[in-house]
Order: C-alpha cells, then sequence, then structure tokens
C-alpha cells in the first residue's frame, strides 16, 4: 500500500502518517525500488490502533506505552489514568460553572475587571456604598483592577482572607468615609511631583483605610519587579504616596 491509501484506509491523513512516523508511535516501511514506502497490513493495524487510542483522548506519549513491547504501561493502567484525569476535569468543569452561575446572578461579577471570585463579587457589590464619588473616580477604578489582579493571583486561602479584612474595612459608614477621600486625595496627585506635601497626607490616608494587618511585617523591597511594574502604572505622585503606604502597613514607619 502506499501512504495515501493506508491513509485512507484508516482514517487519516498522510500528514498523520507522517507524524505518527516523526514522534516513532507508527514503524518506518520499507521502501521499494522506486523509492516509495511499501506498507503492510500490520502498518495498518498499528494506525488503526493509534487512532481508537487518541480518540479515546490518549496523548502521544501515553499511546507510546500501549505500544511498547515490552516495558510501559499495559492499556488497562492507561485507562484507568485517562478515566481519573476526566474525572478531575469533570470536578473542576463543575467548579467553574458553579462559580459562573454566580457570576451571571451578580452584574457585579461582569463589570470591567470582571469575571472575579464570589469573594470579591461580594466586596465590589458592599462597595457600591461608596456612591458616585467612588464610581468616577479614576484611583477607585485602578483599586479595583488591582483587586481584579490579586484574585486572580492570590491561594484561595489568601484571597478569602483578604477578602474579609477588607471588607471589614471598606463597609463600615466611617470606613467608606475614609475610603471616598482617600481616592479624592490619590486623584488629585495625578499631575502632582512626588515630593509634593500631599502625598504624605495621602499615604497616610490611604493607611489609614486599610486594615494594618493585610501585609506581613517585613521590609519592602524596592528591588521587587512585580512592586516595580506596579508603580509603574501610576503617577509618580501617586506611586510615592502607596510606595510610602506599603511600608507603613509593614512596619517599616509608626
Amino acid at each position: 500500500m502506499r501512504i495515501g491509501e493506508l491513509a485512507a484506509a484508516v482514517g487519516v491523513t498522510t500528514r498523520t502518517v507522517r507524524h505518527y512516523h516523526h514522534q516513532d508511535l507508527l514503524p518506518e516501511p520499507e521502501r521499494l525500488g522506486n523509492g516509495y514506502r511499501n506498507y503492510t497490513l500490520r502498518h495498518a493495524v498499528v494506525l488503526a490502533r493509534i487512532r481508537r487510542l487518541t480518540e479515546l483522548g490518549l496523548g502521544l506519549a501515553e499511546v507510546r506505552d500501549v505500544l511498547a513491547d515490552d516495558a510501559g504501561k499495559d492499556l488497562t493502567e492507561v485507562l484507568t489514568e485517562l478515566d481519573e484525569d476526566l474525572a478531575r476535569q469533570e470536578t473542576a468543569i463543575r467548579e467553574r460553572r458553579t462559580r459562573l452561575k454566580a457570576l451571571l446572578e451578580s452584574a457585579d461579577g461582569l463589570r470591567a475587571e470582571g469575571p472575579v471570585s464570589p469573594q470579591l463579587t461580594s466586596l465590589l457589590r458592599d462597595m457600591k456604598e461608596m456612591g458616585d464619588a467612588a464610581a468616577h473616580s479614576p484611583m477607585a477604578a485602578k483599586d479595583r483592577e488591582v483587586l481584579a489582579l490579586i484574585d486572580t493571583m492570590a491561594a484561595v486561602e489568601d484571597r478569602e482572607r483578604l477578602m474579609e479584612l477588607m471588607r471589614a474595612a471598606l463597609t463600615s459608614p466611617e470606613g467608606i468615609a475614609q475610603a471616598v477621600r482617600t481616592y479624592a486625595l490619590l486623584d488629585e496627585l495625578a499631575d502632582a511631583d512626588p515630593d509634593d506635601p500631599r502625598v504624605e497626607e495621602a499615604a497616610r490616608a490611604l493607611a489609614d483605610c486599610l486594615p494594618r494587618d493585610l501585609l506581613p511585617r517585613a521590609e519592602i523591597s524596592e528591588d521587587d519587579r512585580f512592586l516595580r511594574a506596579f508603580y509603574a502604572d501610576f503617577a509618580p505622585a501617586q506611586a510615592e504616596a502607596i510606595r510610602r503606604t506599603l511600608r507603613i502597613l509593614a512596619g517599616g514607619q509608626p
């Protein structure tokens, strides 16, 4: 058989056959005097088996184990592992659908910085109590973006801890008033110099707005690449205010 005949008989493409040769899954056939490959029934049997195994969801490395003559996993073992992997995927899909359902039931989860976790969705809903002043504040918008970033990056337990701390600090009447004032102070620094006296006032206000145990009591490294990228997203005076705030929260200042 020629390669096209083999591919047609098994229901794959000639490109697939060549790929399986390249992956050492399908043995190379002998070549005739004219240079053409001469495929046999054995090649068709092996190719058909590869197709069935890949259709079951096995990766090529797993198929190679199954096809190995001596060392390697037997078919039952590989299929058992595949079944366990599919079960894990089903669990993950159910959890994602549960999260999506919660987001669809709440408009807050579908805002520009969404989708976000149910915990952050709940916090953002509570923060609506800050009113129009915060809703139209550029710094408040950046704050929500940062919260969404942390929401994505943090481990589940850290995220839950952070959201509870933020909810406790920002959803009381006093916390709301402090947050609105802080956003206004930071917005005013958009065109200011880093040595503007208002920078210290904004830093102190922001520190008072946030829970003191938000960060571990450790030195804030100015060489941290993430922090450098974080500061670069703000105007110079705003970045300086946030830098001072982090030092306060980390115990670097009283």
